[in-house]
């Protein structure tokens, strides 16, 4: 099945060009056919296979599918490059699960429906410390707990927007976005008119503090639209044999452009040491909520947090609490991690469930083989899930 972006592309063509017509062309017109024909193609190609066990539906959910990326990006004429990228999704030996678009409901969801699309198309352009891209992008912030690719699912999230990057010096840059559109996982897509904010300072030994404010407003769920605004502090420091690891992060969420969101605060803090090449690490997290309404991520990397089970995709109302220990190394090169939550409410105490992930991967050159797990617990929210995953990627 092939799904139409509603966002125009020839509203994306049209800034191409006329930054395209700003160059200046006469004399170059070798060099610009140089820099096109001499540009460098992809191909990206992943198998996943997904089994998800529900308590309260009877069929498991068994999803057998292959992902595969085909782009060419240009060479640089005059500091200005174009890519393009083509992606398909598709299912391999039946769908026996609720893709969220193939109406089987009676399984539980994997979110990986088939699909063709579009998935990049953009003009960039660089000079000496500044940098832009205006088109259908990949858009990641920090650690993607705010503004994410969401890479883990087959269609990638990408955002159709203009970008500015400006690098100061080598401790101080500042990025900045303009959101007209979201392109979900799910080959949806919803209308924005968001504005996205991200200056960091690093200092070698000191650690790096990072500053942000991000715009939600959503156009087709105008009720939703946040304000969020936010510090995040990463260093690492050796102690004899040991290599700590600290970050600390606040941020505050309150209405924006006329919505009626109640005020609420995301805490996170994470203490990790390495030695002998293993990692632990032991972590909080707090998304606030009252009761009523919670602090949402809704641009965010969501698998990526709160357990891979991913029953915390929308914050509960009465928010979360995320005790994490997580323990990773290598082992013969197969890369090993394993964390534990325990998940509770912000407001009122309730206790919501535990969840175990475990994930080995194994780099051969540009070929990755993987293999993940996660088991949640439910206490008293949502339903006990076991997910299996395998899978297979590699990329020229």
């Amino acid at each position: 099945m092939t799904r139409a972006r509603r966002t125009p592309l020839s509203t994306i063509l049209a800034l191409a060009v006329g930054l395209v017509s700003a160059i200046p062309a006469a004399g170059h017109a070798g060099g610009l056919m140089e820099a096109v024909s001499g540009g460098s193609p992809s191909l990206d190609l992943r198998y996943r296979y997904e089994m998800v066990d529900q308590t309260g539906i009877a069929d498991t959910a068994q999803a057998s599918t292959l992902r595969t990326r085909l782009g060419y990006a240009t060479g640089a004429f005059h500091g200005a490059k174009a890519m393009v990228e083509f992606e398909n999704i598709a299912t391999i030996d039946g769908d026996e699960y609720n893709s969220t678009r193939n109406g089987k409901t009676g399984r539980p969801v994997v979110a990986d429906p088939d699909g063709t699309e579009l998935n990049r198309v953009a003009l960039g352009y660089a000079a000496d410390a500044l940098s832009a891209t205006v088109g259908r992008q990949r858009i990641i912030f920090d650690n993607a707990r705010f503004v994410g690719n969401v890479g883990w699912r087959q269609n990638e999230q990408t955002f159709d927007a203009a970008r500015l990057d400006y690098k100061a010096s080598d401790a101080l840059s500042a990025s900045y976005a303009y959101l007209w559109n979201v392109n979900g996982i799910d080959f949806s897509d919803a209308a924005h008119d968001s504005h996205l904010l991200n200056v960091a300072y690093g200092v070698p030994k000191a650690g790096k503090l990072t500053a942000y404010g991000y715009l939600v407003n959503n156009d087709d769920a105008p009720a939703t639209a946040s304000q969020t605004l936010g510090l995040r502090y990463t260093g690492d420091y050796d102690v004899n044999t040991v290599k700590l690891g600290v970050t600390a992060e606040y941020a505050a969420q309150s209405e924006f452009a006329g919505s009626a969101i109640a005020d609420s605060d995301y805490l996170f803090g994470e203490l990790s040491g390495t030695a002998a090449g293993v990692t632990a690490g032991l972590g909080y997290e707090v998304l606030g909520g009252d009761g009523t309404s919670a602090f949402q991520t809704p641009l965010a990397t969501k698998h990526a947090f709160n357990g891979w089970a991913d029953k915390f995709l929308a914050t509960p109302v009465n928010g979360l609490a995320d005790l994490m220990l997580t323990v990773s190394g290598k082992v013969a090169g197969v890369k090993l991690v394993g964390v534990y939550h325990d998940f509770a409410a912000d407001s009122g105490g309730t206790d919501y469930g535990t969840e175990l992930d475990l994930l080995a991967a194994k780099k051969l050159g540009p070929h990755t083989l993987g293999v993940k797990y996660a088991s949640y617990s439910a206490d008293s929210l949502a339903t006990d899930t076991d997910k299996l995953w395998l899978f297979a990627e590699t990329a020229f």
